[in-house]
């Protein structure tokens, strides 16, 4: 198992809407083993293949940190999630703040659907069908929006980027630590 460099927010790579998993391969449940890894060390509760530089339908979650203290909440452990594909939504949005492993230091409110329902395959290649609400819900729009080429950052409105400015100019110039490796995609005179 290894722990793999993240990439930031301005690497092409998040752009991209991501391509399916055909079919699964020892090199694939490496690749699930290695993220989870990589998930766990940068201390994050998600992980989306785009941001290690694979633009495929697969990311990994375990969401249970933040479910331990809400009784309403069921802890469902580590989750594979393999060509997502959320069928609906349910009840009203809340914003809540998230930050993201691919924007290390940024974090900002991201209004959501509390409830989603969605089908996927899980790490055994079966087909499954999930409600999932609160946390947990939030948690895998943030990392499904990851397979389609968005970021948290495209929620906000110009001024709340604004203000986040300085940070991600730190980003972009590989100036920033972190207790994780990451690897900036470097934009020299761009903003």
């Amino acid at each position: 198992m290894a722990i793999l460099p993240i990439v930031t927010f301005n690497d092409p790579v998040l752009r991209e809407k991501s391509t399916p998993v055909e079919a699964d391969s020892e090199e694939l449940q490496q690749l699930i083993d290695d993220m989870f890894d990589t998930m766990y060390n940068s201390k994050g509760v998600g992980l989306a293949a785009p941001q290690i530089g694979k633009p495929i339908q697969l990311f990994v979650i375990d969401a249970d940190v933040m479910t331990q203290d809400d009784d309403d909440e069921e802890d469902l452990g580590p989750m594979v999630f393999i060509n997502p594909v959320i069928i609906s939504t349910e009840g009203e949005d809340l914003k809540m703040e998230e930050g993201c492993l691919s924007i290390p230091e940024v974090r900002d409110d991201v209004s959501r659907p509390f409830t989603i329902n969605l089908i996927y395959k899980d790490r055994n290649f079966n087909q499954q069908k999930l409600k999932a609400e609160g946390w947990i819900s939030r948690v895998i729009q943030h990392e499904y929006d990851h397979l389609q080429g968005v970021l948290f950052l495209d929620y906000l409105s110009a001024f709340r980027r604004r203000l986040h400015r300085s940070t991600l100019n730190k980003i972009k110039a590989g100036a920033l630590e972190t207790e994780y490796p990451i690897v900036p995609k470097l934009q020299v005179g761009k903003e």
